[in-house]
């Protein structure tokens, strides 16, 4: 079972999105196939700053939450987040509080966190990622 991050999920609006991305993304059920409230909104953010905000929300509704599992921020979720947090500071190796939120959501529900972002997700111990952005 797969959590799509934003950089990933994002390939299905662009114009040009990551063919591995697609045919990889085609080859799973829809069943296994989730993301973030944090996602939606950090999608929702994107679409309204771009300079077509009614054609990227229209593509958002018809084309992405349709097809996919959207997990909350929960108090699960809630209580993991809190724990990396910490953990990062302590270590030095902060990150940004929405990627955090997401990975604790992965960890929360046993998924498997898809992102281009390997390098900064790959601080947080316990976390699988799969990266099917590379070419």
């Amino acid at each position: 079972m797969y959590l799509f991050d934003t950089d990933a999920l994002s390939q299905i609006i662009k114009r040009n999105p990551s063919i591995s991305f697609i045919k990889k993304l085609a080859s799973v059920p829809p069943l296994l196939q989730f993301t973030t409230a944090i996602t939606v909104g950090e999608m929702v953010y994107g679409a309204h700053k771009s300079n077509r905000p009614a054609h990227f929300i229209s593509k958002l509704n018809s084309l992405v939450w349709p097809n996919i599992q959207i997990l909350p921020f929960d108090r699960d979720s809630a209580e993991i987040y809190g724990k990396i947090r910490a953990e990062l500071e302590k270590k030095g190796t902060p990150l940004t509080e929405p990627d955090i939120r997401i990975a604790s959501i992965a960890l929360c529900h046993k998924l498997v966190l898809v992102t281009g972002n390997v390098k900064h997700f790959s601080r947080i111990s316990r976390l699988t990622i799969e990266n099917w952005l590379k070419t």
